[in-house]
């Protein structure tokens, strides 16, 4: 009897810690999808005034109107969408009615629509707040020449355009240009992964239990003569 105590002192711990695991991912899918309905509650709230000063934690998300003269200054960010496929994101500097010079990032167009016309001109735009961090360490430079970019980086496009720090997702405009698809915000980019640790954990725990019942169960047998 004494063979089998520390296996199943092992087998014991080993269980209790996968399981501890997976019910702390449980308390935090719980966290996550209370954020993420947030989120999206805030998302649809009704549209107000571009704040004078919006602050990126603060002011994140948050819906907007504004009427002025969309621009023909341009940056294009490359992209790839399940939907749509590959393309760009046209960044266009939005002059508004107060005279602030802002950025909207109007949408998605295919490649071969890069360095197409584009509506310009008197326009109302409603869309959300959104200081995206996107740049990691595999995020390639800029192609200056060429006008790719392959992240938002507010910072860096409003230096280049010439505008305040803010970045505009639209979701609707009036006159509407259907060469632009909106690409509105939402919580899909957000990662939700707590689930697949969930059953990552639980699963290793009910392999744990079964592989000591079975080490136990091979301690256990007679030896043959």
């Amino acid at each position: 009897m004494s063979r089998l105590i520390l296996p199943i002192v092992f087998g014991i711990v080993g269980t209790a810690i996968l399981v501890s695991l997976g019910n702390w991912q449980v308390r935090r899918l719980a966290e996550k999808e209370t954020y993420l309905a947030a989120i999206d509650a805030r998302i649809a709230d009704a549209p107000v005034d571009l704040p004078i000063t919006p602050d990126p934690e603060v002011d994140r998300f948050r819906p907007v109107t504004a009427t002025g003269t969309m621009t023909s200054d341009e940056l294009h960010v490359l992209v790839s969408t399940k939907k749509l496929g590959a393309g760009y994101r046209i960044i266009a500097a939005f002059e508004t009615d107060e005279g602030r010079r802002i950025m909207v990032d109007r949408g998605f167009v295919p490649i071969p629509a890069k360095e197409a016309t584009r509506l310009t001109g008197p326009m109302s735009v409603t869309g959300n707040l959104h200081w995206p961090a996107e740049i990691d360490g595999f995020t390639p430079e800029t192609d200056l020449v060429a006008n790719i970019r392959f992240a938002r980086e507010v910072p860096d496009m409003a230096i280049a355009l010439g505008t305040e720090p803010i970045l505009v997702i639209a979701r609707d405009s009036t006159p509407n240009d259907p060469s632009v698809t909106p690409l509105p915000v939402d919580t899909s980019g957000i990662p939700n992964d707590h689930l697949e640790y969930i059953v990552t954990w639980y699963g290793l725990a009910i392999v744990w239990v079964l592989m000591t019942l079975y080490y136990l169960l091979r301690m256990r047998k007679p030896k043959k003569a």
